[in-house]
């Protein structure tokens, strides 16, 4: 056909050859991309989590730095400066499932470390399931373990749903929920017994320990610690906190202590000890590896999921704070762990066949006394300031002639005594708006919001309440959510008292920005280096991953994907395709 009869053609008929030959083209371009998409998958996606991890951590002590850990997700991944927590109950068990189900504590239902039983009355732990006990152990009330109480589908489930099962999900941490929760419902945990210093798991997961797991048990990697120190890895004179090694409210922990070197000792509570110093996180880093070789992780048929929770940098911000010698000691260590962990995945997978996340489940405040040195007001609540105190008891007394009406204080939460309540014939809404009227008149509480408020939608679109309702749980959470001034220290933790330990320097679980904000870092595989200020949330990472699979999001995901990390992925997806 020459150029003048195409010219004279109908215009009907030039159309429907230009349709037929676009889509043509459409489709041959589709299939082409289609083939360059299943081979530019990652064969892994690593998901990790710094626990207690300040979203200004990554850049505090960039000076010092080593190459390969941070620097590494810094120089070359996509990094999100300004991402916050949507939820007002910034723990560890909460911040985990929003991390791997992108849901809010009001769809995944973890919505503290612990919450009451509304009909029993008894203490509930995150990840609790009698049904099922450490491998090795006796069944006993409230030690077994499962993922059971995680109400939402994760990111890794969704992947071995969405090819049947090819897919394959682990989960290492020293915390036993640090491992469970971001192992999801299909995945296998595994996670560091402070009693043994082995790494153990529950009979959800095996009936029996894999042959690997008994060799590297048996041989005992903790025992390499007995009798020794946690010294400072550089020259004193180059820390930032170099003269702030011995301040009084540090806790002090024998033979611990509160200053370097901090000794290891040599008694029953060695593997405890242990697990609260960077050791914790070198044994982590060691388990990882023997899983990535022992498992061939990386090797199957399908894109696998890990996900390694690092928990060190909880514990040394608890017990120090988070801007103490040791936090910053912690911080310069975990970059080292962090660039051994990415250069045995670069050999044993290839970093350009793995999908890097790294985020946290919280953050962390200042000691109180710490921020009254620079002229704020703060303060603490002892842990027992609302169960055995109880400073509502005598209003309480006076208003409704009982002392019995609040049935104990689990963070956030204020659970009320139901029973005597409707033994006096008492309109719990009342009571309820009456406690909260006088927690607001302590001095170092904030907000106080009720259950009932909750549930009939008496709350304003005020940034705090939007927080606690998205804490909320009609089955779980408490009847009373107090939030503390900004600051103060505030909690219901039984932890320290079991450790032996009179208090603790910091503690998280508020809806102040020092605890919502963490960084969001994206590496590996098809991502680019670049830095995003804009605001966004943890929920966001679970749909991002999902999208850059194409695959279902998690059944209770609220986030939105990151559109800078699919942009290099479909891009260079689109230059396969072009190229065929």
């Amino acid at each position: 056909m020459n150029v003048l009869k195409w010219i004279m053609k109908p215009k009907a008929e030039v159309l429907a050859i230009s349709i037929l030959t676009a889509t043509f083209s459409l489709l041959t371009s589709g299939a082409s991309w289609a083939a360059g998409n299943e081979k530019a998958k990652p064969k892994l996606v690593l998901q990790i989590t710094i626990d207690q991890f300040r979203g200004d951590l990554p850049t505090r002590y960039l000076d010092r730095l080593g190459k390969g850990g941070f620097r590494y997700l810094l120089e070359q991944g996509t990094y999100y400066t300004n991402a916050h927590y949507r939820h007002a109950n910034t723990e560890t068990a909460v911040g985990h499932a929003t991390l791997f189900t992108g849901a809010d504590p009001s769809r995944h239902g973890l919505v503290a470390n612990a919450w009451i039983n509304r009909s029993t009355g008894e203490s509930v732990y995150n990840t609790e399931d009698d049904r099922h006990h450490l491998i090795g152990k006796e069944p006993k009330p409230h030690e077994g373990v499962s993922p059971r109480n995680l109400l939402a589908s994760t990111i890794g489930d969704e992947l071995v749903v969405s090819n049947a099962g090819r897919s394959r999900v682990f989960s290492v941490s020293v915390k036993d929920r640090g491992a469970i929760i971001p192992g999801g419902h299909a995945g296998k945990a595994f996670w560091y017994s402070k009693g043994s210093g082995d790494f153990v798991t529950s009979t959800y997961y095996y009936d029996d320990y894999p042959m690997w797991v008994k060799k590297w048990n048996q041989a005992k990697p903790a025992e390499k610690y007995r009798g020794k120190a946690w010294e400072l890895l550089n020259d004193r004179s180059t820390y930032l906190a170099g003269k702030m090694d011995d301040r009084s409210y540090e806790a002090n922990f024998p033979p611990l202590g509160t200053t370097f070197p901090h000794q290891f000792g040599d008694n029953k509570y060695l593997f405890l000890i242990l697990s609260l110093t960077p050791v914790g996180d070198e044994l982590t880093l060691n388990f990882t590896k023997s899983l990535i070789e022992n498992e061939n992780i990386g090797q199957g048929e399908d894109v696998d999921f890990l996900a390694v929770s690092f928990s060190s940098t909880d514990y040394i911000g608890h017990l120090f704070g988070p801007s103490s010698l040791e936090s910053e000691d912690n911080v310069l260590r975990l970059d080292r762990t962090l660039a051994q962990l990415f250069k045995f995945v670069d050999k044993k997978v290839g970093l350009k066949n793995t999908l890097i996340v790294l985020s946290a489940d919280h953050g962390a405040p200042e000691a109180p006394e710490y921020m009254q040195t620079l002229g704020l007001e703060a303060g603490r609540f002892d842990f027992t300031y609302f169960r055995e105190q109880g400073p509502l008891n005598d209003v309480l007394k006076k208003r409704f002639g009982r002392d019995d009406l609040i049935a104990t204080h689990s963070h956030p939460y204020l659970y009320l005594n139901l029973a005597a309540i409707a033994e006096a014939k008492l309109d719990i809404k009342e009571v309820e708006h009456f406690i909260a009227q006088e927690l607001m008149k302590i001095p170092g509480i904030a907000f106080a919001q009720t259950r009932s408020d909750l549930l009939e939608g008496r709350i304003t679109d005020s940034p705090l309440q939007i927080q606690i309702r998205r804490n909320f749980h009609p089955q779980r959470s408490g009847n009373i959510h107090m939030i503390q001034e900004q600051y103060w220290f505030l909690h219901s933790t039984d932890e320290a008292a079991k450790m032996g330990i009179g208090s603790i320097a910091a503690i998280h679980g508020s809806p102040w920005v020092y605890d919502t904000h963490v960084p969001i870092f994206f590496a590996g595989h098809n991502v680019r280096a670049q830095t995003i200020a804009r605001r966004v949330a943890p929920n966001d990472i679970a749909a991002t991953i999902a999208s850059y699979f194409n695959i279902k999001f998690p059944s209770g995901s609220m986030g939105n994907p990151l559109e800078e990390v699919l942009d290099g992925h479909m891009l260079h997806n689109m230059h396969l395709g072009s190229s065929k």
